[in-house]
């Protein structure tokens, strides 16, 4: 009997007792699993970790291609300013392969001279 009136004096406490932890209630709506949750904080670390390290990679590749270009147009404006000599074509004497011209200054030509009405007088050429 004493126990039965223990027990109905702490029925009351009991009713007023809260859950210890309320955030870690799987009945609750917007519970998470405490694994999950960890396991999803530490990949948002590593996807901050890897954009920052891809955002430092393309920016040093975008100030090499500019220093890279800035070192070329240097140079050609330097080319210009100084008035490198171009290559210059060789000469051209007896006018070259153009005029048949030898180099003793004769003149050879693979076809004999024509002049106008040849073909017409002679036939066999």
């Amino acid at each position: 009997m004493k126990r039965y009136l223990i027990l109905t004096a702490l029925l009351p406490f009991a009713v007023l007792a809260q859950p210890l932890n309320t955030m870690n209630n799987p009945n609750q709506p917007g519970y998470e699993i405490p694994s999950q949750q960890r396991m999803q904080t530490q990949m948002l670390g590593q996807q901050q970790q890897q954009k920052g390290m891809l955002n430092q990679q393309l920016k040093t590749q975008t100030q090499l291609q500019q220093q890279s270009l800035q070192n070329q147009m240097n140079n050609n404006t330097q080319m210009i300013q100084q008035g490198q000599p171009r290559v210059q074509p060789l000469p051209n004497t007896n006018g070259g392969m153009l005029s048949g011209g030898t180099s003793d200054g004769q003149q050879q030509h693979m076809l004999p001279p024509r002049s106008n009405g040849d073909m017409l007088n002679n036939p066999q050429n």
